[in-house]
């Protein structure tokens, strides 16, 4: 899973609600229109000033000193600026702008469209598409969000420390305004599940205690540059210190009392997103985010029942192979218990990740045409991040920073090793590793298209990749398919237990004996699952979805094409555009069929 939060409009841009394009290319392509690049750059510099912790992770570091403004009144400047962008866009006429920019213009507009829906939703509120009431969960919120903005700064300079030391100042002021974004929340009924927030005080306690040094805000401390003067570097370290236990530290502390004291008493009883103030209609809105296609619940929970069908077909071969036929829970007992499948220490699960990951990159000049240049390294979840998904970290736009895929070893006990190969190829290589650095260095493209995140193409791209293990060579192993299987069984189940918690009453129980007697995971890992499907309703679905999608063009342009199917063309085709709404992506590989049928 990519951890970043799709931003809006000019960042990591949401999905919007399934439109169709005429994207045939003219006979002659006007020129790019200069007034539409200069929106576009204009509307990312806003958006970074917004919110400067995007900058950051991308390797911009005017910002690096600032922090979002999560006032009232900041949150209603942004939700008013929406509708002004949406006039702009509207007078490009798309006719009259080159295949591109036409993308870009429509995109964005719809973009922008869909965000004003949802704050449409929330009315005067302090909410907005990009200011969540959803402050602190088990996936979002601070105690998620600093560290790994810390792991994405630059510390290489006196400046880059006097910019996080002005950061860290300001840290406690905008906890603060978090909380009572939250108290709005109590009293209006914007508050997540009760049954989904039980671990969530528990993810502050590293930050609210009283050693500074255990957290990863004091590491850029504990590893200065030699090139820093050692008074400079005695007086930054005393000054982050001060900051640290006088300030932000009892930031954290003051929000863990009231989660615990006051939030979470008031969440609600209700898990499903419909019974929310915004009822029906906001869930409707998040599938339309996050599958980027005209769907409903019914008909994305029929989709998910067909897929469980047909993967637990599969994963019963590969058990009857083994000796266990008709038996998928004493094989699950058996794969659970035997320690063969378990290591030892983070190290070796670590180094078993890293040789799975050079086996993987010997294979993809066979399978696209154009690799990314920007690296990537294997590390270590950190400790307070839990018991989450292993995920990805992309680098930034100037490919000054690696990609990171960052392993969860921190409880090895639960996590056996059956489906390390399916999950290394879906974060790192081919899946978001490539994907994302792909698109950071396409040239050509307005920022936001570069740097642009939609589910059901970013997610539903690491799970094609995921297939492509058969074609890799990976997979032999049958414990290995059999995790693949599961890892994929995972990703169509979540196409019924989200549709069925929020749109059909399902209980948190049900969910999770769901998963677990189809899946076969570790009853630990499935609540926690469960527990991410009810606090981000519909961000679960787009995985399948997009796969799904991704698969169907495979199939029509292999089939029209047949001996000119190249599948390293059409694996560019799909990724050399940057994230695209399912919609739009299946209009341009259109385009790309007919393109190579035309040629000799």
């Amino acid at each position: 899973m990519n951890p970043i939060r799709p931003l809006t409009r000019f960042g990591w841009i949401p999905a919007f609600a399934g439109m169709t394009f005429a994207l045939s290319v003219a006979a002659q392509e006007p020129a790019p229109d200069k007034a539409l690049a200069a929106l576009f750059e204009r509307e990312a510099q806003i958006g970074f000033a917004e919110h400067p912790e995007r900058a950051t992770v991308l390797g911009l570091h005017e910002f690096d000193g600032k922090l979002t403004d999560n006032s009232p009144a900041a949150v209603a400047r942004r939700k008013a600026h929406v509708k002004e962008v949406i006039a702009e866009l509207r007078k490009f006429d798309p006719a009259k702008l080159s295949t591109q920019d036409r993308i870009s213009r429509d995109i964005a507009l719809e973009a922008a469209e869909l965000e004003a829906r949802e704050n449409a939703i929330y009315g005067d509120l302090p909410f907005g598409s990009e200011d969540s009431w959803l402050v602190a969960s088990s996936m979002t919120g601070p105690q998620l969000g600093i560290g790994y903005i810390v792991n994405a700064t630059r510390f290489e300079t006196l400046a880059d420390y006097e910019n996080y030391l002005q950061r860290l100042q300001g840290f406690p002021a905008e906890i603060d305004k978090l909380i009572a974004r939250m108290r709005v929340g109590m009293r209006t009924g914007w508050v997540p599940p009760r049954d989904a927030m039980g671990k969530v005080p528990g993810m502050f306690d590293v930050f609210a205690g009283d050693d500074v040094t255990a957290t990863p805000l004091w590491k850029p401390f504990a590893q200065m540059p030699a090139e820093i003067a050692a008074a400079d570097r005695e007086r930054l370290t005393a000054q982050g210190r001060r900051l640290l236990s006088s300030g932000v530290h009892p930031a954290f502390a003051r929000m863990k009392r009231f989660l615990v004291d006051e939030y979470i008493p008031a969440c609600a009883k209700a898990l499903g997103a419909s019974s929310l103030p915004g009822g029906p209609a906001y869930y409707e809105l998040r599938i339309r985010e996050n599958t980027t296609l005209p769907l409903t619940a019914a008909q994305i929970h029929k989709i998910g029942l067909d897929e469980v069908a047909r993967i637990r077909g599969e994963m019963d071969k590969v058990i009857a192979s083994l000796g266990y036929k008709d038996r998928f829970d004493d094989f699950v007992k058996f794969q659970r218990t035997d320690p063969r499948f378990y290591f030892k220490t983070p190290e070796a699960r670590l180094e078993a990740y890293r040789d799975i990951a050079k086996r993987a990159d010997a294979e993809l000049p066979r399978l696209f045409a154009t690799l990314p240049r920007l690296p990537y390294g294997v590390r270590a979840m950190e400790a307070y991040e839990g018991d989450n998904s292993d995920h990805y970290s992309p680098g930034p736009l100037d490919g000054s920073r690696a990609g990171f895929f960052e392993a969860n070893v921190l409880n090895l006990s639960t996590h056996p090793s059956g489906d390390m190969e399916s999950t290394l190829l879906h974060e790192a290589v081919p899946g978001h590793h490539l994907q994302n650095s792909r698109a950071l260095e396409i040239e050509g493209l307005p920022k936001f298209r570069r740097f642009g995140w939609y589910v059901a193409y970013g997610e539903g791209w690491a799970l094609y990749a995921e297939s492509l293990g058969y074609e890799m060579g990976f997979y032999k192993d049958p414990y290995q398919h059999f995790g693949a299987l599961s890892n994929e069984m995972m990703r169509a189940c979540r196409l019924v237990v989200d549709t069925g918690i929020h749109a059909m009453g399902w209980t948190r129980q049900q969910a999770i004996d769901y998963l677990a007697s189809n899946t076969g995971f570790h009853p630990d890992y499935v609540a926690s699952e469960v527990d991410r499907y009810i606090v981000i309703p519909g961000q679960a679905l787009g995985y399948k979805i997009g796969e799904l999608d991704i698969k169907r063009l495979r199939a029509k342009a292999k089939a029209e094409l047949g001996d000119k199917f190249d599948v390293r063309r059409f694996h560019n085709a799909v990724l050399d555009d940057g994230a695209l709404p399912l919609t739009v992506l299946d209009a341009r590989i259109d385009e790309w069929i007919a393109k190579e049928k035309a040629k000799t």
